[in-house]
């Protein structure tokens, strides 16, 4: 049987060598950077949002460790179809995911499909920031900042 760890070692580490929607997005009408200066993890997301405030995509490119790649690789599947305000909404849920203030029998962690894969990382305080990195410039290009987005301030 596969524990969670070997399993979230497992996505992590396929995510990083094969992310999914890794490209520009010439069609953004939403975008933003994100960086974070403690390990240079550094990327950049694409939005094509339509007139009804609906994604239709999510890209991102740029470099990071294992875990700042799979987190913007499942973030972006996670928000395809889905209003500004259910984005809004998953970040906010996938944040505190990450910090772990989620009962693991809370309805929000369903909501969260395979980002729950993240429920963990908040023994690793350190490792917060790598995972929410893309989901703060997410946030950033959703608010039409045109700032880069940084884990420290």
């Amino acid at each position: 049987m596969i524990s969670q760890l070997d399993l979230y070692q497992q996505v992590i580490l396929e995510h990083n060598r094969k992310p999914k929607n890794y490209q520009e997005l010439d069609s953004a009408t939403h975008q933003a950077e994100g960086y974070n200066p403690l390990c240079g993890d550094h990327f950049k997301v694409y939005l094509e949002i339509d007139a009804e405030h609906l994604i239709h995509k999510v890209t991102f490119t740029g470099s990071g460790c294992a875990i700042s790649k799979a987190s913007a690789s499942l973030m972006t599947d996670a928000l395809k179809g889905k209003t500004i305000a259910q984005a809004k909404d998953l970040f906010t849920e996938f944040l505190r995911l990450l910090k772990g203030e989620l009962d693991p029998a809370s309805k929000e962690l369903h909501l969260l499909g395979k980002l729950k894969i993240f429920s963990g990382i908040w023994q690793y305080p350190s490792r917060i920031k790598c995972a929410g990195l893309c989901w703060h410039a997410m946030q950033g290009a959703l608010e039409s900042s045109s700032e880069k987005v940084s884990t420290e301030g």
